[in-house]
């Protein structure tokens, strides 16, 4: 299965042929064409609705015995200058909650280390090898923040935590934790729509980022279709 989403929304996909059984679709799944093989879910923003909702479209395929094999969070995002500009695609390969963990007089601490949890997953390798060889795309990391970054201080910040970071979004972590709970695969690809930093909406290009998603996804869905959970 795949969650993909041509918003800065996510969603969730099947990578199937066929559609599911009638009355047994995700809650939210949004009309689709019987043979295009996966199931599109908006599942809202913030890591909070992202898993939740995906959770639930997850939990129902498998009840109805039609589960999901693959599951892809895909949408807008901030990108990190100058490695990622506005209009590029990201495809991660790492999934990080950047803001999960404890401020303490000495910084920020993680969840893990505080001793529990976790605050990264990391798609298949093969899967990301493959998407970003097909359609040109950056990979890296992208982290999931609940509050967007707004100053170059904050931009500057994350970058020094995570050097590999390409891009910000708010919703893949969530969605990432419930198919870690399903035990499913994720992946994660992200169109930039603006810079990470200073808040300036005058500067954000989602109509380009939308496109470049868009143009992206027909390079990608022959990759998401043929690939097999095995090729891990």
């Amino acid at each position: 299965m795949a969650t993909a989403v041509p918003a800065e929304q996510d969603a969730v996909a099947r990578s199937l042929p066929g559609a599911l059984p009638h009355g047994t679709r995700p809650p939210g799944a949004l009309p689709r064409d019987p043979g295009a093989g996966f199931d599109l879910v908006v599942v809202g923003v913030g890591p909070g609705s992202a898993g939740a909702r995906t959770a639930a479209a997850l939990t129902a395929a498998a009840l109805a015995g039609d589960p999901y094999r693959l599951v892809v969070s895909a949408g807008i995002g901030g990108g990190f200058a100058p490695d990622a500009p506005v209009g590029s695609l990201v495809v991660a390969d790492a999934i990080t909650a950047a803001d999960l963990g404890a401020e303490t007089a000495d910084g920020f601490l993680p969840v893990t280390d505080l001793g529990f949890g976790t605050v990264t997953h990391r798609p298949p390798e093969t899967l990301v090898r493959d998407l970003t060889a097909a359609s040109g795309a950056r990979r890296g990391t992208v982290l999931t923040v609940s509050t967007v970054t707004g100053t170059a201080d904050r931009a500057a910040l994350l970058r020094a935590r995570h050097p590999g970071a390409l891009a910000e979004a708010m919703e893949g972590f969530g969605v990432a934790e419930a198919a870690a709970a399903a035990g499913l695969p994720v992946v994660e690809i992200r169109a930039v729509s603006n810079p990470v930093g200073p808040r300036d909406r005058a500067a954000w290009r989602i109509a380009d980022a939308l496109a470049a998603l868009t143009g992206g996804f027909g390079k990608f869905a022959p990759v998401l279709g043929s690939w097999k959970p095995y090729d891990l």
